[in-house]
């Protein structure tokens, strides 16, 4: 695999940089509530720009339908990377046509220009890879005879799309910084992690972690299961959820899950106690009751006072943590106080740890934990669990070909 040293090694003045990167933050109107996949961003953009490439990024942000919907402009993300820089990002108002050609054209070397959000065109996420191959020629077109193309959007490497895989086939290909620490890190947890090794899996459905749970439960030592996914689990050992999250659909798969782990002598953790109210809202009372105890027209939002000093004992020996989805629905201050305690928890633990990316990356800066006093903080959610799961992530494979 070729790496963006590499490519600064070649030489790329002067030269059209297309650049993949995910920034896709999330917004309340027009303003960035968490600018940290932005940040992420920021060393793979300053190294080209230093070495005077011209750099054009894709990107995207939310899921629009394929046609341009003005809540998902990148118009936000190109002035806060424009402030991080220091310097004025131009936007181009389309995504191959006649703006992002002159955008292109016009940048001088050292300066930075977006298209817009690569999802405005539907070949970007078409099933039909001649589709996906036409917008792909389109955005190597760009770039130009002499121009590169560098992965470093490690957030959607899982997706085979044609600003991630196909335009890859079409330019010189190069492995950005955050993409190769993003992959490195993740390697830690799958070839030989340091022991104990444990993994805490919370976020709203098992149904989204099913492959890495399988794949997990023959590697790990201890699993903790947390937030909405667990009172499917909790079900499965017979206990009442009340009106709690459940997939009825996934409790054979479940009990499956809880048989194996007792078969391979892996150690699964569940809530002892839950805080549960009797409606989803900010300001809803609530209670402690423990979990074969809660009453039928209540549900659970956060865990409880016992499953936080449960869960912080049985990290406090971990020598390797990877953690993804949080314990419960922290973005309500009231119902915040497991994911804050998990994440301090980690934070205590000296362990090697990793964030898997999503919600729980979101939580720890919206809670006012220490990014620091984490070993990763991934930007993929959905890429590094796909990574432990042992699948084959397309727009890595791509850049080994």
């Amino acid at each position: 695999m070729k790496t963006l040293d590499d490519l600064l090694a070649e030489g790329v003045a002067g030269r059209r940089v297309l650049l993949r990167a995910d920034l896709n933050v999330p917004l309340d109107g027009d303003r960035i509530t968490d600018d940290g996949r932005v940040r992420a961003s920021l060393p793979t953009i300053r190294k080209l720009t230093e070495a005077n490439a011209r750099v054009i990024i894709t990107a995207h942000l939310g899921r629009p339908k394929g046609a341009p919907e003005a809540k998902y402009s990148l118009a936000p993300v190109a002035a806060r990377l424009g402030e991080l820089l220091g310097t004025e990002v131009a936007l181009a108002t389309d995504v191959v046509g006649e703006s992002a050609r002159a955008v292109a054209v016009a940048l001088a070397p050292g300066q930075v220009a977006l298209v817009e959000n690569i999802r405005f065109d539907p070949r970007e996420t078409s099933k039909d890879e001649a589709e996906r191959g036409a917008l792909a020629d389109e955005l190597a077109a760009l770039a130009g005879a002499d121009g590169a193309f560098v992965s470093d959007g490690f957030g959607v490497v899982h997706r085979k799309q044609a600003s991630v895989y196909d335009v890859a086939k079409r330019l010189p290909r190069y492995a950005g910084d955050l993409v190769l620490a993003e992959v490195e890190v993740l390697r830690k947890l799958t070839e030989n992690p340091v022991r104990p090794y444990v993994v805490v899996l919370g976020g709203a459905k098992v149904s989204d972690k099913l492959g890495v749970i399988a794949n997990l439960l023959g590697k790990v030592d201890r699993l903790l299961i947390g937030g909405g996914m667990a009172y499917t689990f909790l079900r499965a050992q017979g206990h009442e959820v009340g009106r709690s999250l459940l997939q009825e659909d996934q409790l054979d798969t479940v009990r499956g899950f809880l048989a194996e782990a007792t078969e391979r002598g892996v150690e699964l953790v569940l809530p002892v106690d839950v805080l549960v109210a009797k409606e989803f809202s900010a300001d809803a009372p609530y209670e402690v009751v423990s979990t074969d105890a809660i009453p039928a027209d209540q549900e659970g939002l956060d865990a409880g006072p016992a499953t936080r000093e449960l869960f912080t004992a049985k990290l406090s020996d971990a020598a390797t943590v990877f953690w993804n989805g949080p314990l419960g629905v922290f973005e309500f201050p009231a119902f915040s106080g497991g994911t804050k305690a998990l994440g301090q928890a980690l934070v205590d633990s000296g362990a090697f740890s990793v964030v898997g990316g999503g919600d729980s990356a979101a939580a720890v800066r919206s809670l006012g934990l220490p990014e620091d006093g984490f070993s990763h903080i991934s930007t993929g959610g959905g890429a590094s669990l796909e990574f432990l799961e042992g699948k084959e992530l397309p727009g890595i494979a791509v850049l080994e070909d």
